[in-house]
């Protein structure tokens, strides 16, 4: 019964947000083709501000998909419900506990999707910040697909927006676990998906 409330939740307010976007942001969405409607997916987008992850949400086109998003949010209760509604992954910032981490691998090993912002902050680029290895980290132990994601405009009011699904990235090269140190490996791939994205925007 709490799976049906929360599918049914989810695809109105999933609807309610689009056509807010589209209405207030002029929403245009590019590269639909290039996401797989089944099994694992891994979204990895650029982050500027909050409407990066509903932009996400409302155009990925996979009901499954699940964000991974710091445990601060929840302070806030439109974001603690949208949490809620999404089945949102919550990661404790600076924090040593692995369960978010099973979560997302287990997730994307039952087909799902994940989606996160390597940036780890907003702005990170920017702010020279160092990308958080974490989405390829879940890339490199599962068979998920990496998509991804740029998003442009939309940072004021009726400032038209638009959000790009580049083509899969490919890291077969990296995957043989007898060749590969895990870190080092992480963060190559970190770079390809971070260069990925810059692409996009």
């Amino acid at each position: 019964m709490k799976k049906l409330l929360r599918k049914v939740a989810r695809v109105i307010v999933r609807g309610a947000i689009f056509i807010y976007c589209k209405i207030v942001y002029r929403l245009k969405v590019v590269g639909l083709e290039n996401i797989p409607k089944n099994g694992a997916v891994i979204f990895c987008g650029n982050h500027r501000n909050f409407l990066d992850a509903p932009l996400v949400e409302i155009t990925c086109k996979r009901d499954d998909a699940r964000f991974l998003a710091k445990e601060e949010l929840t302070k806030n209760f439109f974001l603690k419900l949208l949490g809620n509604v999404f089945d949102v992954i919550l990661v404790k910032r600076n924090d040593k506990d692995l369960g978010p981490m099973k979560e997302s691998l287990k997730t994307l090993k039952q087909g799902k999707s994940i989606a996160l912002f390597p940036e780890g902050t907003r702005n990170g680029l920017k702010k020279g910040i160092k990308p958080k290895t974490g989405a390829a980290y879940f890339a490199l132990n599962s068979d998920a697909v990496l998509i991804p994601v740029g998003i442009k405009g939309g940072e004021k009011l009726f400032q038209k927006a638009t959000i790009t699904y580049g083509k899969p990235i490919n890291i077969d090269e990296y995957k043989d676990k007898e060749k590969r140190k895990e870190k080092e490996t992480a963060e190559i791939v970190t770079t390809k998906i971070m260069d990925n994205i810059i692409k996009l925007i």
